[in-house]
């Protein structure tokens, strides 16, 4: 039997700045997996530096395509044929984090323009930056390229004409960033995206529900699209529990504060709660990333629940730390996140079931095939606080029911959804996309 040698990979992974993003943190829990694997994985950083709650893998990596340049050279005919001192200067991580302050400020009406320029690569207006990015690849030798995004499709022209290497790229929820643009963007960048998309040798996406909806939004052929569910460390879970946790129950939300993630359903599907018999003393924990768009919602949501005079009995746990994330989670008897739109997979449904907490989640997008692989939870209708409700009560009501549901969906989530599974799945396509290339 051949040896598999070591494969030399190249993650480029678009930060968020001073925000979490699940993506980045998949990137992240990735590249620390191939690595224990034994493949000398890079990932290189984009943008604005990238906030995560474990190890940074971009350590000594370069930083390209810099916020500032970005956007100056989307505004500035002029700005594009700067000195290179003042474009290594404007480049600079330092000034790349002061950056990220505002970074949460950005509107979709202001993207749609930027969005494009990058989608078309080599003929956008940051084709400069695409220079430096080539040139540092060439030094770094890669055997396969892999882009953490469609929106990243962009690049992958040039690396694959001029690297003569594979470009893998991984599929992360564009269709809601795409759909979200003006009217006057939506539809020429999706049919851009499309266009750039069959520069890419193999797509991952991480559920069968996204897969076949992105195949169909970027005419890509079920050859090239592959499946390979999310996953995480499970350094720090504990065993799912046996027995009723002290205090009152408490419901559970970890996710963007925002509408598009459904808190106001949330917080709507409480106050409905608190007013029946069994559940008036039920404790609701809501989590995660808060950014400064975000903080008009949470104070909605403060202003709601004092109106119906529970405020008492809910805690905003904003912008937590890992260790600070896996005990808010231990302290839940329920988790719900029901998102508005088409999830492609749901990191947080995950992290909630290997902590042994059951989930209550809409039937739509990617949470019916994770429900139905983990058994860790119940389906709802979508956008319906009163069905949300109701399907949370039938669980705080029935605590047994509830933590056989949290032990299974514990079980799956050792079984299936790890890091290093993860990884060994991910680095099969990478090889698959290495055999495939043409010579």
């Amino acid at each position: 039997m051949a040896v598999e040698l070591p494969l030399r990979i190249v993650q480029i992974t678009p930060g968020a700045g001073k925000m979490f993003c699940g993506a980045c943190l998949r990137d992240n829990a990735l590249v620390t997996a191939l690595r224990r694997l034994g493949h000398p994985a890079v990932m290189a950083p984009l943008y604005l530096p990238l906030t995560l709650d474990e190890e940074d893998q971009t350590s000594g990596a370069p930083f390209f395509f810099s916020g500032i340049n970005v956007y100056l050279e989307q505004q500035s005919a002029f700005f594009r044929k700067a000195p290179g001192w003042l474009h290594r200067l404007l480049g600079a991580p330092a000034l790349a984090k002061l950056a990220s302050r505002a970074a949460g400020r950005a509107r979709m009406e202001d993207l749609g323009e930027l969005t494009l320029s990058m989608l078309r690569g080599e003929v956008g207006n940051q084709a400069r930056e695409m220079d430096d990015l080539i040139g540092w690849l060439r030094v770094e030798k890669p055997g396969v390229v892999c882009l953490s995004n469609a929106l990243l499709a962009g690049m992958a022209r040039r690396v694959r004409a001029e690297l003569r290497v594979p470009v893998v790229c991984s599929l992360q929820g564009e269709d809601y960033f795409l759909d979200a643009l003006p009217e006057t963007h939506c539809q020429l960048a999706w049919r851009v995206a499309a266009e750039r998309a069959a520069d890419i040798d193999l797509f991952i996406a991480p559920s069968r529900y996204f897969g076949a909806r992105m195949a169909e939004r970027l005419k890509i052929a079920p050859a090239r699209m592959k499946i390979v569910p999310n996953g995480i460390n499970l350094d720090g879970y504990e065993a799912a529990p046996d027995a009723a946790k002290a205090g009152p129950p408490v419901l559970g939300f970890f996710a963007r504060m925002c509408r598009a993630k459904g808190l106001d359903q949330v917080v709507e599907a409480f106050i409905r709660l608190k007013k029946r018999e069994g559940l008036r003393d039920l404790k609701l924990r809501v989590g995660g990333s808060c950014g400064p768009t975000d903080r008009v919602v949470v104070d909605e949501a403060r202003r709601a629940l004092a109106r119906a005079g529970v405020l008492g009995d809910v805690e905003f746990c904003p912008n937590l730390s890992r260790a600070e994330k896996l005990a808010f989670l231990r302290t839940l008897s329920v988790f719900s996140v029901p998102a508005t739109y088409g999830e492609a997979f749901g990191l947080y449904v995950i992290e909630a079931l290997a902590s042994g907490v059951p989930v209550v989640q809409p039937d739509h997008g990617a949470f019916g095939e994770l429900l139905a692989a983990t058994g860790g939870g119940v389906l709802c209708q979508a956008d319906d606080p009163e069905a949300l409700a109701g399907a949370l009560a039938g669980l705080l009501l029935a605590p047994e029911r509830a933590r056989a549901l949290g032990r299974a969906g514990q079980a799956a989530v050792r079984q299936r959804y790890t890091v290093d599974i993860m990884a060994r799945e991910v680095a099969a396509v990478c090889r698959e996309a290495m055999r495939n290339f043409p010579s």
